[in-house]
């Protein structure tokens, strides 16, 4: 009889994080993402991968880590895994989050006309190029009715002849029957202000498209803090 216990007593009871876990999740259902701080967002993310305990100070040491919320979603699995608390499937779980809103604002981008979703392809590149640390060079090739039929990554490097070549640029827009482009740069350093070898390489490209048929509408260049589009700024 001594070894008897009420069955209460035979449930572990519940870590003592739960009411915490169970406090966010009802702020975030009842205020949407805005209701959280960027830490807490990226605690509760980080809940499917770690069951149990205190996920806030990993999350903001991530943040610190990295920079910023969008920072931590945009590095590497690899990156993730070294700082302190973060095993795979934890890295893993944010990477498919930022896979997930790369698929999303691309789908935006490709079920309507480019030029008439400026701001959805605007969000799709600034997701995609944003907080990359190394220059990344996209050709997005358009069909008559200007959607988009072939997001092309060209090379990483700096956007000059020696990267990308007007010829080829074009020759690629025969090749799968593409009317228009818009050229796409980022800038690691943050700031998207168009230089020198930029505008001269989109001048270039556009005059090859002008006398051939293919039209450049645009060249954007993506940074942390924006955008710039040469257009814009009547350097096409």
């Amino acid at each position: 009889m001594g070894d008897w216990l009420p069955e209460s007593a035979k449930i572990p009871p519940a870590h003592s994080g739960a009411g915490h876990r169970e406090r966010l999740r009802q702020r975030l259902l009842g205020g949407g993402a805005g209701a959280l701080a960027d830490y807490e967002l990226l605690e509760f993310l980080l809940f499917a991968a770690i069951r149990q305990g205190d996920t806030k100070p990993l999350a903001k040491a991530l943040i610190a880590h990295f920079g910023s919320f969008a920072a931590v979603l945009n590095a590497d699995p690899g990156a993730l895994q070294q700082v302190k608390g973060m095993g795979e499937a934890s890295a893993a779980g944010l990477f498919a989050v930022a896979q997930a809103a790369r698929r999303m604002t691309r789908g935006v981008v490709e079920d309507k006309p480019v030029l008439g979703s400026w701001q959805a392809l605007l969000d799709y590149l600034l997701v995609d190029m944003g907080h990359l640390t190394v220059e990344r060079v996209r050709v997005l090739y358009l069909n008559t009715q200007n959607r988009l039929i072939l997001d092309h990554h060209v090379g990483d490097g700096s956007i000059d002849e020696a990267a990308i070549h007007p010829r080829e640029v074009i020759r690629k827009a025969f090749d799968i029957g593409a009317t228009a482009l818009i050229l796409v740069h980022n800038h690691p350093s943050g700031n998207p202000e168009p230089s020198r070898a930029d505008i001269a390489i989109t001048q270039r490209i556009a005059e090859a498209g002008r006398l051939l048929g293919v039209t450049v509408h645009d060249h954007v260049i993506v940074g942390r803090s924006g955008h710039v589009s040469l257009r814009a700024k009547g350097l096409i």
